[in-house]
């Protein structure tokens, strides 16, 4: 643990110090936040803001990634080799949203990347993470099911489409909830926290030092990210973290998992599919504003109320989801 303790240290300091250098930069390029017109009101003050801060993250991600994977591969090369996939899905999903980010911000193109070059990329590396653990690393097919306590293995022909899915629905789901100051760094800090303290259980030295790297970096991010925000994630960040739980869980063979310890990232996606299957039909609305924690903004709540509530419902369920395994 004393060795954890010390690149939890090292990857929060770092995410600061490259947030000071950064955020600046950001601000004088002016790489700035967009708000929709339809969005709540209260966040066209935060036009501007620099964004693209997920930059940070990533930046910690690899720097301190490949300190680990020199520092093991002297006499752990088995999980060396292993910390290599981990680290490129997160960044790998998160390099996609930078592309988007950057066509947004930088070159001003509204559109961004297109919604079929998005979901390519993701689907691309989904597709070749999933290859490498079960052809490379042999990891097998194996899923475990919470409560039941028991594992199950899937034909690989199921195995594969399954876990692309599941990063496809958890990337997806993180940013959507990439939507107030705060909210999506600290529920998905919690949930990788979760997924970091199963691993030291299961003694999966790789996963325990990644998801240590990636709980600094976003403790680190998070000074800078709390409401009033000096700088935003973007999808660079939302896309990255959500990569990096769905690689972890599925590493671990509890991709069945998220459906409890994320469950804020769930009930974010499902008010937004609620929101649209309902006024389709009825041309009425269930919320003020998907997703929901807009529905929350628009009925009084303050950014922080949100982010804390938020943030205390993932923890029960987290501690729901070490009950269950």
């Amino acid at each position: 643990m004393q060795y954890q303790n010390k690149i939890l240290l090292l990857s929060f300091f770092a995410s600061v110090v490259l947030a000071l250098i950064i955020v600046p930069i950001l601000r004088k390029l002016k790489v700035g936040q967009i708000e929709r017109e339809e969005g709540p009101k209260s966040h066209l003050k935060k036009q501007g803001t620099p964004t693209m801060g997920g930059i940070i993250m990533i930046l910690v991600l690899v720097a301190v990634g490949i300190f680990v994977y020199l520092d093991y591969s002297e006499d752990q090369i088995e999980t060396a080799k292993a910390i290599i996939p981990l680290i490129g899905v997160a960044v790998g999903f998160g390099f996609i949203g930078f592309i988007d980010d950057f066509k947004k911000l930088v070159l001003k193109n509204t559109k961004g990347l297109s919604p079929k070059a998005k979901m390519l990329g993701l689907l691309i590396v989904s597709v070749a993470y999933t290859v490498i653990l079960v052809n490379y690393l042999d990891i097998g097919t194996d899923i475990y099911i919470p409560f039941v306590k028991t594992y199950i293995n899937v034909p690989i022909w199921l195995y594969i489409p399954f876990s692309v899915i599941v990063m496809l629905a958890a990337t997806n789901a993180v940013n959507l909830t990439d939507g107030i100051d705060g909210l999506s760094t600290s529920v998905t800090t919690i949930i990788i926290t979760c997924l970091t303290v199963i691993s030291i259980l299961l003694g999966v030295k790789e996963v325990t030092v990644i998801g240590t790297i990636l709980i600094g970096a976003c403790l680190g991010f998070l000074l800078f990210n709390l409401n009033p925000a000096k700088v935003m994630m973007g999808d660079t960040g939302s896309l990255m973290l959500g990569g990096a739980i769905a690689g972890i869980a599925i590493y671990l063979k509890m991709p069945l998992l998220l459906l409890i310890i994320a469950i804020i990232p769930i009930i974010e996606t499902v008010s937004v599919m609620l929101q649209v299957a309902y006024f389709k039909k009825t041309g009425n609305r269930i919320f003020k504003m998907t997703p929901i924690h807009h529905h929350f903004e628009l009925s009084g709540w303050k950014e922080n109320k949100i982010v804390s509530v938020f943030s205390i419902i993932t923890l029960v369920f987290c501690i729901i989801g070490l009950w269950a395994i």
